[in-house]
């Protein structure tokens, strides 16, 4: 009896293997996509809405990692706020991972939230937003810098963390004001001679500072730069083409939009002068298609080819909020984010 069993045991398990093969590929298919859908809900590879708010992208050995807020839970108004501070539960920063910006596939949550300490920067009851995550060479670290803040938003410093592996996990340092300035909104670049630099709304989000960093992009080299004094720029996004820097803030409204600007300039820490030409262009322009600026990404291999991420918020309802990404193109007249109901990446070959 044994010895008849067994051949259709063994067959059983392969038709189950090949089932099993079949039905994993039928999924990865349905959640697969082609394009850009501006401010609709999007899925990772598992059917999932992604949640990674207020990000960044890292472009590591052939592969994007899209580090964001993880927004879970109700969102609330904390009674000592002194303005609109919704906010949820800290839980952490999660990663997804791409080879094609369209199709994410979620890498779980690189930087938890800490339950058992309520005096710890990532405690639930705290603010975590806006990380980024870089490569130092030297150290074969990733390297993720976030702001990290008070309920009442009164502590306005900077965290530092670090990993050996781009999907974490990421092992949290500490927090500081950069330069013994307020940091609030930030973002961190490196230029093409491996320096690193922190930009940051500073003195109650009046002034920008850019701020070199150390060898080991762990802490401020102590040079910095104060910039656009007494305008109210935040949310900065940052990158270089052509020699020249750039960077998108918005104004400061609170979760409710604005008109973001560009600002380029021929070094680093030197004179930056903003853009005449209105950046965004198509409906809603003025109001930044409802959204807010949190990174730009170069795609590879696509020279001149840029991606300008938002993020339009839901302030009641901080998990719902959704991203806003559009092709950046510039030419001699300066910098234009185009609005594109739809999109994919054959738009850069035009």
């Amino acid at each position: 009896m044994k010895s008849f069993l067994q051949p259709k045991l063994q067959l059983l398990l392969i038709l189950l293997s090949l089932y099993s093969c079949t039905a994993k590929k039928d999924i990865a298919q349905k959640h697969s996509a082609d394009s850009f859908n501006p401010g609709s809900v999007w899925n990772d590879t598992e059917g999932n809405p992604i949640n990674a708010h207020g990000g960044g992208i890292l472009f590591h050995d052939g592969i994007y990692y899209w580090y964001g807020e993880y927004k879970k839970g109700k969102t609330s108004l904390p009674p000592e706020a002194t303005w609109e501070a919704y906010r949820t539960d800290v839980a952490g920063i999660s990663c997804y991972s791409s080879k094609d910006l369209v199709n994410w596939k979620n890498e779980g949550l690189v930087l938890s939230a800490v339950k058992d300490d309520a005096a710890h920067d990532l405690h639930t009851s705290k603010v975590l937003e806006r990380p980024k995550v870089i490569f130092n060479k030297k150290t074969g670290k990733f390297v993720m810098w976030m702001h990290v803040d008070s309920a009442d938003y009164s502590k306005a410093a900077a965290g530092v963390a670090v990993s050996d592996s781009p999907v974490g996990k990421f092992k949290y340092i500490e927090s500081f004001r950069p330069n013994n300035a307020m940091s609030r909104d930030q973002t961190v670049f490196v230029d093409d001679d491996a320096k690193a630099y922190q930009f940051y709304s500073s003195e109650d989000n009046k002034t920008m500072y850019i701020s070199e960093l150390t060898d080991d992009y762990l802490r401020p080299s102590g040079k910095f730069t104060r910039n656009f004094e007494n305008l109210s720029r935040e949310a900065p996004a940052v990158f270089k083409y052509n020699k020249k820097y750039y960077i998108i803030t918005s104004g400061c409204s609170g979760w409710d939009p604005n008109i973001a600007t560009i600002a380029t300039a021929d070094t680093i820490m030197g004179l930056w002068t903003v853009q005449k030409k209105e950046l965004c262009e198509g409906p809603d322009a003025d109001k930044t298609f409802y959204a807010q600026s949190t990174y730009v990404i170069p795609v590879q291999g696509r020279e001149g080819a840029f991606i300008a991420m938002f993020d339009k918020w839901n302030k009641t309802d901080l998990e719902s909020s959704r991203y806003v990404w559009l092709p950046l193109r510039i030419d001699k007249n300066g910098a234009t984010v185009l609005w594109q109901e739809k999109w994919d990446m054959s738009i850069f070959d035009k």
